[in-house]
Protein backbone atom coordinates (compact mmCIF):
# COMPACT_ATOMS: atom_id res chain seq x y z
CA UNK A 1 0.00 0.00 0.00
CA UNK A 2 3.07 2.36 0.63
CA UNK A 3 4.03 2.12 -2.54
CA UNK A 4 0.65 2.58 -4.35
CA UNK A 5 0.45 6.29 -4.25
CA UNK A 6 3.66 7.29 -5.46
CA UNK A 7 3.06 4.69 -8.45
CA UNK A 8 -0.14 6.04 -9.26
CA UNK A 9 0.94 9.75 -9.16
CA UNK A 10 3.94 8.29 -11.50
CA UNK A 11 1.43 6.93 -13.58
CA UNK A 12 -0.52 10.26 -14.11
CA UNK A 13 2.30 12.30 -14.32
CA UNK A 14 3.90 9.91 -17.31
CA UNK A 15 0.48 9.78 -18.96
CA UNK A 16 -0.18 14.05 -18.68
CA UNK A 17 3.25 13.91 -20.18
CA UNK A 18 2.44 11.80 -23.04
CA UNK A 19 -1.17 13.74 -23.80
CA UNK A 20 1.45 16.83 -24.08
CA UNK A 21 3.75 15.69 -26.41
CA UNK A 22 0.81 14.30 -28.64
CA UNK A 23 -1.18 17.58 -28.61
CA UNK A 24 1.91 19.80 -29.35
CA UNK A 25 3.55 17.79 -31.63
CA UNK A 26 2.54 16.53 -35.37
CA UNK A 27 1.10 13.51 -34.80
CA UNK A 28 -2.19 15.00 -34.76
CA UNK A 29 -2.27 16.35 -37.73
CA UNK A 30 -2.92 14.92 -41.51
CA UNK A 31 0.72 15.46 -42.32
CA UNK A 32 -0.57 17.47 -45.57
CA UNK A 33 -1.48 21.25 -45.89
CA UNK A 34 -5.08 23.15 -46.87
CA UNK A 35 -5.23 26.77 -46.90
CA UNK A 36 -7.99 28.38 -45.31
CA UNK A 37 -9.09 32.24 -45.47
CA UNK A 38 -11.02 33.59 -42.65
CA UNK A 39 -11.66 37.00 -39.91
CA UNK A 40 -9.79 36.19 -36.57
CA UNK A 41 -12.65 36.20 -34.26
CA UNK A 42 -10.68 35.41 -30.30
CA UNK A 43 -7.11 35.24 -29.97
CA UNK A 44 -4.76 33.77 -27.35
CA UNK A 45 -1.60 34.16 -27.77
CA UNK A 46 1.54 33.07 -25.32
CA UNK A 47 3.08 29.40 -23.92
CA UNK A 48 3.07 27.13 -25.61
CA UNK A 49 1.40 28.74 -28.59
CA UNK A 50 -0.57 30.79 -29.60
CA UNK A 51 -4.77 29.68 -30.42
CA UNK A 52 -6.62 31.53 -32.82
CA UNK A 53 -10.88 31.40 -33.52
CA UNK A 54 -11.52 31.77 -37.06
CA UNK A 55 -14.50 32.32 -38.96
CA UNK A 56 -14.13 30.58 -42.19
CA UNK A 57 -17.38 30.81 -44.36
CA UNK A 58 -19.60 30.47 -41.00
CA UNK A 59 -17.34 27.76 -39.16
CA UNK A 60 -15.33 28.35 -36.45
CA UNK A 61 -11.87 27.42 -36.92
CA UNK A 62 -8.99 26.91 -34.34
CA UNK A 63 -6.26 27.87 -35.25
CA UNK A 64 -2.70 27.30 -33.78
CA UNK A 65 -0.23 29.29 -34.14
CA UNK A 66 3.67 29.41 -33.04
CA UNK A 67 4.93 30.09 -29.48
CA UNK A 68 5.88 33.87 -29.09
CA UNK A 69 9.19 33.31 -29.91
CA UNK A 70 8.25 31.71 -33.04
CA UNK A 71 6.37 34.21 -34.26
CA UNK A 72 8.25 36.94 -33.29
CA UNK A 73 11.00 35.55 -35.42
CA UNK A 74 9.02 35.33 -38.46
CA UNK A 75 8.00 38.98 -38.04
CA UNK A 76 4.43 38.65 -36.29
CA UNK A 77 4.20 41.76 -33.98
CA UNK A 78 1.70 42.83 -31.27
CA UNK A 79 -1.59 43.34 -32.07
CA UNK A 80 -1.28 41.56 -36.14
CA UNK A 81 -3.20 39.09 -34.51
CA UNK A 82 -6.49 40.62 -33.22
CA UNK A 83 -9.88 40.00 -33.24
CA UNK A 84 -11.47 41.47 -36.67
CA UNK A 85 -8.17 40.76 -39.18
CA UNK A 86 -8.68 38.79 -42.23
CA UNK A 87 -6.03 35.82 -42.29
CA UNK A 88 -4.87 33.37 -44.75
CA UNK A 89 -3.59 30.51 -43.02
CA UNK A 90 -1.67 27.36 -44.68
CA UNK A 91 -0.55 24.24 -42.45
CA UNK A 92 -2.31 21.04 -41.19
CA UNK A 93 -5.48 20.30 -40.53
CA UNK A 94 -6.50 17.54 -37.35
CA UNK A 95 -6.58 14.15 -38.70
CA UNK A 96 -9.65 13.85 -36.78
CA UNK A 97 -11.94 15.65 -39.46
CA UNK A 98 -14.44 16.15 -37.14
CA UNK A 99 -11.85 18.82 -35.15
CA UNK A 100 -11.81 22.04 -36.87
CA UNK A 101 -8.19 22.69 -35.93
CA UNK A 102 -5.09 23.78 -38.17
CA UNK A 103 -1.35 24.07 -37.36
CA UNK A 104 -0.53 27.11 -39.27
CA UNK A 105 3.01 26.24 -40.97
CA UNK A 106 2.81 29.70 -43.36
CA UNK A 107 0.42 32.92 -42.53
CA UNK A 108 -0.28 35.66 -44.76
CA UNK A 109 -1.76 38.88 -43.70
CA UNK A 110 -2.99 41.14 -46.97
CA UNK A 111 0.35 40.14 -48.98
CA UNK A 112 2.43 39.97 -46.25
CA UNK A 113 3.63 36.02 -45.69
CA UNK A 114 5.04 35.01 -42.22
CA UNK A 115 6.82 31.85 -41.99
CA UNK A 116 6.46 30.09 -39.08
CA UNK A 117 8.18 26.65 -39.59
CA UNK A 118 10.90 27.93 -42.52
CA UNK A 119 12.44 24.62 -42.22
CA UNK A 120 9.62 22.69 -42.85
CA UNK A 121 9.57 23.95 -46.20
Amino acid sequence: MRYLLPALLAFGLLFQAGMASAHHGWSWTTGGNIELVGIVTAVRLGNPHGLLEVDVEGEVWTVEVGQPWRNERAGLKDGDLAEGVEIRAIGQPAANTSDRRLKVERLFLGEREYNLYPNRD
